[in-house]
């Protein structure tokens, strides 16, 4: 049993020690800044439209951006990280010669990943405000611009993508799962698992995009259902489920 996952039975049972803290940490941290940013008032001068529309240079409108996405991606995507960042530790413990597995470059070079994506779009979204700007039609219509978000995230939710991503975070134990190589360090690793994650969740994440820091039961809602997907005894219906609810979503802000 121990060969066919590839690591020891004993390994994938160890508790990581700890240098997991980070995690927990890094997650209570990001839920407590934007749960001050609401109470404050801040967090809908960090919203993307408003950066855009009446906020700073594009210059100074990027970071002031990256650093909300970033604390968003923190509270959000790392908690389904979790299972992940015990079998890694775990592998590496059972290892001889292996280095302990350090956290922390691990969560930076994940986070990286997602940053690349919210700056990405970001940079989407200040080329569609020009298009509608420029586009009287699409202008008296912004509910199209709604309802095209909620079906991509809705009709992503039954890609075989989707399935794909949620199996290999499901299973970051299995040798042949792209989270999983016994000679990666840390940052690698964490690279390849952010991977993963973006091409499961950038729906999800795109729709958390579109609603921003401001939205705080859309964050609550994304951050469980992507949890418990991962973790969850039962995540694939709840994957369908999400996704025939977003798609209903759709259709009525259409409809409406």
């Amino acid at each position: 049993m121990a060969a066919a996952s590839g690591v020891p039975a004993a390994a994938r049972t160890r508790v990581v020690d700890w240098r997991a803290w980070p995690v927990p940490v890094a997650v209570v941290g990001a839920w407590l800044i934007l749960l001050g940013l609401q109470v404050s008032g801040a967090a809908p001068a960090l919203h993307h439209h408003a950066l855009i529309e009446d906020g700073p240079s594009l210059w100074l409108a990027i970071p002031m951006f990256l650093v909300g996405w970033l604390i968003m991606v923190v509270a959000m995507m790392v908690p389904a990280s979790l299972p992940t960042v015990r079998v890694l530790g775990s592998a590496a413990a059972a290892a001889p010669g292996r280095a302990p597995f350090n956290v922390v470059p691990f969560l930076g070079s994940f986070n990286l990943v997602w940053l690349v994506f919210g700056l990405v779009a970001f940079l989407g979204d200040v080329a569609l405000h020009h298009l509608v700007d420029a586009t009287p039609w699409l202008a008296d219509r912004p509910w199209l611009i709604e309802a095209s978000i909620l079906a991509i995230a809705g009709g992503h939710q039954f890609s075989a993508t989707k399935r794909r991503s949620l199996a290999a975070c499901r299973h970051p134990n299995d040798p042949a799962g792209p989270t999983f190589r016994a000679g990666a360090n840390a940052a690698v690793s964490g690279l390849r698992h952010g991977a993963v994650c973006l091409a499961g969740s950038w729906a999800l994440m795109l729709l958390m995009f579109a609603q921003g820091l401001s939205s705080l039961p859309w964050m609550l809602g994304l951050t469980g259902l992507m949890a418990y997907e991962t973790m969850g005894r039962h995540g694939d219906l709840a994957r369908v489920l999400a996704g025939g609810a977003l798609l209903f979503a759709a259709l009525a802000t259409v409809s409406g």
